[in-house]
């Protein structure tokens, strides 16, 4: 009977979770991320913190766990094995880890399941809060974070330690003496459906997780089967574009987005170069990928001159087990995913790469 209802509802359930996941509204967007940014800059330490980067400085960005208790809900757990290998190489590298929020999935699962059936994560963390290189963020899935009286008291029992959690950060960097900021936040300020709302939280835990655990059905697709950005990713494009000196990354989507294009959208660009330079070969073999991804009679976007602003970390609960994140490392940025492929043993694979000063004056198209 599962296995009947997985196929005559799983579309409709996938396309009923995209809609109450994200709705948006622009101005709303706008002047959510603008009020932090600036309370950030203003009063840093309250809502986040400013890092001034040293040129020896590793990051890696990772968000939207969604760590649950192990049910047929639990979007994280076929992801778990290769989130515990990241961190171990992470760690071992001397990165610093900034978690984007939604790390815990508190809309459908009460602490104390999550707490209980996390702790090898949450062990792997706590070596990053050991020699302080960890700073957490909280999403809206995990906002119990920012609001609870006994958050605290969870943090010490989870880490052994209380440590702060913001609402955002931002990365300082010097190019020709002058300042660039990497402005982080989880992305769902200005979300209708995310922002605070009570109805999304009880849907979520009421209808949602019960109906998703019984098909067994989770609907983050692979990070390479989005499309074009969602409007959500969008509209935190269109902020970051009108800013000075700025990159933005966030996560919330679960979209992977690099430099302000996603993956199908990148394809588009290569292959039009491509053809531009009469480049057969790469013609050929960009395009076989890219009917990998669409159906062959669609329309390419058109690309206007997009400032190379924007990034989006992806998730760390897509249904192969696969993993996103944004590395920033020896002057580069990158998109990552580690992925159990054929040999069952996790594995880091760069997606994207590109010179972190080159967001200064870099466009796409």
């Amino acid at each position: 009977m599962r296995k009947l209802l997985q196929k005559l509802l799983g579309s409709w359930v996938i396309s009923i979770s995209n809609k109450f996941s994200s709705r948006p509204d622009s101005k709303r967007v706008y002047d959510s991320l603008t009020k932090l940014y600036q309370n950030i800059i203003t009063k840093p330490g309250k809502r986040g913190e400013i890092f001034e980067v040293k040129p020896d400085d590793k990051f890696i960005i990772f968000s939207d766990q969604h760590k649950g208790a192990r049910d047929f809900s639990d979007d994280f757990a076929l992801a778990e094995k290769n989130y515990l290998q990241a961190l171990a190489y992470y760690n071992n590298e001397n990165y610093k880890y900034i978690n984007l929020g939604d790390s815990e999935e508190l809309w459908e699962n009460l602490m104390e399941s999550v707490i209980k059936h996390n702790k090898k994560t949450f062990d792997a963390e706590k070596l990053f809060i050991n020699r302080n290189a960890f700073t957490k963020i909280f999403g809206n899935h995990d906002l119990y974070w920012d609001n609870d009286p006994l958050s605290q008291f969870n943090l010490k029992r989870i880490y052994d330690k209380v440590i702060r959690i913001y609402e955002g950060a931002i990365l300082r960097f010097y190019f020709n003496n002058k300042p660039f900021d990497v402005f982080l936040t989880h992305g769902h300020q200005g979300d209708l459906q995310s922002d605070g709302n009570w109805f999304s939280k009880w849907f979520v835990s009421t209808i949602w997780a019960p109906l998703q655990a019984y098909l067994k059905i989770n609907p983050n697709t692979p990070a390479y089967d989005n499309q074009l950005k969602t409007v959500h990713n969008s509209l935190m494009y269109s902020w970051v574009s009108e800013q000075k000196n700025m990159a933005l990354i966030t996560g919330h989507t679960h979209q992977p987005v690099f430099a302000s294009l996603t993956h199908l959208e990148r394809l588009y660009v290569k292959i039009e170069k491509a053809e531009k330079e009469n480049n057969l070969t790469d013609v050929n073999s960009l395009t076989a990928e890219l009917n990998k991804l669409v159906s062959k009679g669609e329309k390419a976007p058109e690309f206007k001159n997009y400032k190379s602003a924007y990034f989006n970390s992806g998730c760390c609960c897509f249904n192969d087990g696969d993993i996103t994140g944004i590395e920033i490392e020896s002057g580069l940025i990158r998109l990552i995913k580690w992925s159990r492929q054929k040999s069952k043993i996790p594995q880091r694979f760069v997606l994207e790469e590109m010179k972190l000063e080159h967001l200064i004056t870099t466009e796409v198209a």
